[in-house]
């Protein structure tokens, strides 16, 4: 657990290093060449720091040890952070299309840039590109939603970034201006989308839902492994920051002795975490073989899955 947070933290370190550099090129740049449009967007891209930032200091939460006001540790904040970047993502592609569509109504000319902000511009793809490309990797590894959304964060820079260069070959090439106004849109749209998309996301993880249903089946097939452990049901499963929490009853003989049971309950744990990856805990409840409790509501039985 502490080796996946460590990775996150090593990974936010690399993210705002290289903005840092990406950002202060591209202001260098804009002020050399005198491009608006280039200075403009490394004072953005200082925005993505702060994003970086954000990861980095939520991993440093994340590594704190249980309290008595946060019994279960503070992993969850991966969770709240994932959501605020999906803030960041959403309003960035809203201010795109303000801007987009204001720039339009207004006819605004655009003007040539120096080939050195040209240049900038496709390192600064370049850099974001292999940034994300990272993220992303880290993420999937530790299983961090947080990385994964700075990921995609990044990624929508890169897609702004081409967005320029295409609108310029409209503008200046083919002379179709109209064209860098609709692809400035299309894009808008898109990092909207994807803003949308993690905000859901983290929803379905603060309200302990479970977007893979194949993690039941996962459950219930590593407890037929085990001899003695009868009719496993009422599984809950949620996740704790990157992590699994899993919930189920399960039946023994009702002849058998409290330690007997007891090492049932034991190797049960054992094939689940066997075929599991990123467990935070297990709770199993023992009940008598064909104990029947009318009253349970919650949790998922086998033949849940099939109906």
């Amino acid at each position: 657990m502490l080796t996946n947070i460590q990775s996150i933290i090593r990974a936010s370190w690399i993210a705002v290093s290289g903005n840092i550099f990406l950002s202060v090129l591209k202001i260098i740049a804009g002020v050399i060449s005198g491009s608006l449009a280039v200075l403009a967007d490394g004072i953005d891209s200082a925005s993505d720091i702060v994003t970086s930032l954000i990861t980095l200091f939520t991993a440093r939460v994340m590594r704190r040890p249980p309290s008595p006001e946060y019994p279960y540790g503070y992993l969850k904040a991966d969770t709240i952070a994932t959501k605020a970047l999906a803030f960041i993502i959403f309003f960035a592609g809203a201010q795109l299309a303000i801007t987009t569509v204001h720039g339009f109504i207004e006819g605004k000319v655009r003007e040539m840039p120096e080939m050195l902000a040209i240049y900038v511009t496709l390192v600064s793809v370049a850099g974001k590109i292999l940034l994300s490309v990272h993220q992303f990797r880290k993420g999937k590894q530790t299983n961090s939603e947080m990385l994964k959304a700075n990921a995609r964060n990044m990624q929508n820079d890169v897609l702004i970034s081409l967005a320029v260069l295409v609108g310029l070959f409209f503008t200046f090439i083919l002379k179709m201006p109209v064209l860098d106004s609709v692809t400035a849109l299309i894009v808008s749209v898109w990092i909207i989308k994807v803003g949308i998309q993690i905000f859901m996301q983290t929803n379905r993880d603060l309200m302990d839902g479970v977007s893979d249903k194949g993690l039941y089946q996962k459950v219930f097939k590593a407890i037929e492994k085990v001899e003695g452990a009868y009719n496993p049901h009422r599984l809950r499963i949620r996740k704790i920051g990157n992590y699994f929490m899993i919930a189920l009853d399960i039946e023994v003989d009702s002849t058998i002795t409290i330690q007997e049971a007891h090492k049932i309950a034991c190797n049960t744990e054992k094939a689940i975490r066997n075929d599991m990856d990123n467990i935070f805990d297990i709770m199993i409840h023992i009940e008598p073989a064909g104990s029947c409790e009318e009253e349970e509501k919650y949790g998922v039985k086998e033949s849940d899955l099939t109906n």
